[in-house]
């Protein structure tokens, strides 16, 4: 399917108008009109450029000594503003990339991090592969190379008009040649290498991704992967992803590089013959000067590569095509992220209390049931113990009161999401400060050093803030950081952040018992509302209500 038609086209525009139709588009258009007014003064100065190339050597063939020095000084006044001009619409276009980008990063990222679009996607990789990838760079060629097209097909039209008079001023045989030229170029270049090129550029956009996708892996689980002697393994997997890289580069370099510059270089050459195979009998019979065969050469020259834009970049233009497919399959996705089975779905009812009725949790691909018809209701200042084997879905059932999955049957009852902590089993460190660590996620809290300090003196971290040089200091703290002292600084979480209820899933498993019993300790003094998940039979005794899965999808209810 060849992607320079209408489908292209919708795609493009369901993307570009979000930023041009929006709330910046006074601005934008302002800029853009500004950038087309320096285009046309900047065409207008190569005409006078190729006129006065034809001149001066028209005053060379007639050994005009005045004329010629008259047309170099003029020469080098347009070259001068010419060189003025080129930069000020070059920065025009650039600033003008730069703004669509950032309001268009945003715009994917609202949607991105909107109904918790970024979760269903971390499971979900049959429908985008490497969200990362779209966001920074799908987007990044978007913009830069959308405002560098559509600068080049303005500034082509201006070419094309001025430099079209002049060669019909010369001789209307050089623009019929031109036309048949064009044409010859389009349907070639198009009808040939279009479809292949584009596919090709496709696959290598999402080959590519892959590659830089199994490195930024291997790297965010690199103790894990030494630890089992698994770089030998990882290296071969990683050389096989590279190998199709490799591949695929190798065939789109075959067509890119060597079958369409067969075609391409020797025909963009053929503007320097033509021309003079035109007009040149008239110059040898002396109706025209010999300047009038450079200012043609020139002309003609210049408003073929214009006419010809898809040609000389049409590899280009296939990156562009595919990037822009990429982004779009995005764009739709992320408008409406979740996709639930109807009358299979779990309802959240918002209300003061814990509970559940008759919650059936499955998988999101709903292929196996975790466990059938749980009821139990958790009243204010109680604790909730699950338990059971791995893999009963202790977790989902979190996962459900999150909202995260909604794959089942049942209601669930649960105050809002910003009245509640969830702590992993492995906490998530953010990128920042000590303090944004402490603070996480609510943004807003405002304790003192003296405050925070306490709290780390709570949960047994008291020399954290000393050892690392104070509230202020930026680490990678999941590196730095054991993950018992990271246990114990999501559990510091809760006591600054303060919310009506925590969820804990396995939130202290890499604990000792003493420290376990402190934590705890700490939470049953605030009266807040809890849910465990754990193994340790020494965790019952910091809770009123203790749920068991069991095997073949059954529950047991405890009461202590």
């Amino acid at each position: 399917m060849n992607r320079f038609n209408l489908k292209a086209l919708k795609q493009f525009w369901a993307i570009a108008r979000l930023y041009w139709l929006g709330n910046e588009k006074q601005g934008a258009l302002g800029l853009l009109v500004l950038l087309g007014v320096f285009l046309l003064a900047n065409t207008q100065v190569k005409v006078f450029l190729n006129t006065i190339h034809g001149e001066i050597i028209s005053a060379l063939s007639a050994h005009n000594s005045t004329r010629f020095w008259q047309d170099v000084l003029v020469a080098l006044g347009g070259i001068i503003l010419c060189g003025f001009l080129n930069s000020i619409y070059g920065y025009l276009r650039e600033t003008i990339g730069i703004y669509w980008r950032r309001w268009l990063t945003h715009h994917f990222l609202n949607q991105y991090f909107s109904a918790r679009a970024f979760y269903e996607l971390s499971y979900d990789h049959q429908e985008i592969d490497n969200p990362d990838q779209r966001i920074s760079e799908d987007l990044r060629s978007f913009c830069q190379q959308s405002i560098q097209f559509f600068v080049n097909i303005i500034e082509s039209i201006f070419v094309v008009i001025a430099f079209s008079i002049i060669l019909w001023s010369i001789s209307k045989n050089l623009v019929i040649a031109l036309v048949i030229y064009s044409l010859l170029a389009y349907l070639i270049t198009i009808g040939f290498y279009g479809i292949k090129l584009t596919n090709l550029n496709f696959n290598q956009l999402k080959k590519e991704a892959n590659f830089r996708f199994c490195l930024v892996r291997i790297r965010e689980n690199a103790e894990s992967i030494a630890f089992y002697n698994g770089a030998s393994q990882e290296a071969n997997k990683v050389k096989l992803i590279f190998t199709e890289v490799f591949k695929n580069f190798q065939r789109l370099n075959l067509w890119a590089e060597l079958y369409l510059n067969i075609f391409k270089y020797p025909f963009s050459n053929l503007t320097l013959i033509i021309p003079a195979l035109i007009i040149g009998q008239q110059i040898l019979v002396g109706k025209q000067e010999v300047g009038k065969v450079t200012e043609a050469m020139g002309a003609f020259g210049t408003v073929a590569f214009s006419v010809n834009l898809i040609m000389y970049q049409f590899d280009s233009f296939t990156k562009f095509a595919a990037s822009i497919e990429r982004l779009y399959v995005f764009y739709e996705y992320l408008k409406q992220p979740r996709k639930a089975i109807a009358g299979r779905t779990i309802d959240i009812v918002k209300d003061s209390r814990l509970a559940v009725e008759n919650l059936t949790v499955q998988t999101p691909n709903y292929q196996k049931t975790l466990f059938k018809n749980l009821s139990v209701t958790l009243q204010p200042g109680q604790g909730l113990l699950i338990m059971g084997e791995s893999g009963c879905g202790k977790s989902s059932l979190l996962r459900a009161l999150a909202g995260l999955w909604n794959s089942g049957t049942g209601v669930i009852f649960r105050p809002k999401l910003e009245e509640m902590l969830f702590l992993s089993q492995r906490p998530y460190m953010s990128l920042g400060t000590l303090r944004e660590q402490l603070i996480y996620p609510n943004a807003k809290v405002d304790l003192s050093d003296e405050e925070l300090d306490q709290v780390l003196h709570k949960v047994n971290l008291s020399d954290l803030a000393e050892r690392f040089g104070g509230f202020e200091v930026e680490k990678d703290w999941s590196y730095v950081l054991s993950l018992g002292e990271q246990q114990r600084l999501a559990f510091a979480r809760i006591l600054v952040t303060k919310p009506k209820y925590a969820i804990l899933d396995e939130a202290t498993s890499a604990l000792d018992v003493n420290n376990e019993e402190n934590l705890y300790g700490l939470l049953l003094e605030t009266g807040m509302t809890f849910i465990s998940v754990g193994h340790r039979p020494t965790l019952k005794k910091y809770h009123q209500i203790i749920v068991t899965l069991l095997p073949h999808e059954k529950t047991q209810i405890q009461n202590i």
